[in-house]
């Protein structure tokens, strides 16, 4: 049985990142609640270069 969380970068910041956030009503809004809360990370960020 192979395991369940195989991670991949690309795939968590096209699922979590920014970019995506901003796309909902929700995900803004999670964004907004982040930033009010003084997250230092609002969102999942991935280094800049994918292979």
């Amino acid at each position: 049985m192979k395991p369940t969380y195989n991670p991949s970068k690309l795939r968590r910041a096209r699922k979590f990142g920014f970019r995506k956030r901003n796309q909902s009503a929700s995900g803004r809004k999670v964004l907004k609640n982040r930033r009010q809360k003084g997250r230092a990370s609002l969102t999942a960020s991935v280094a800049r270069r994918f292979k």
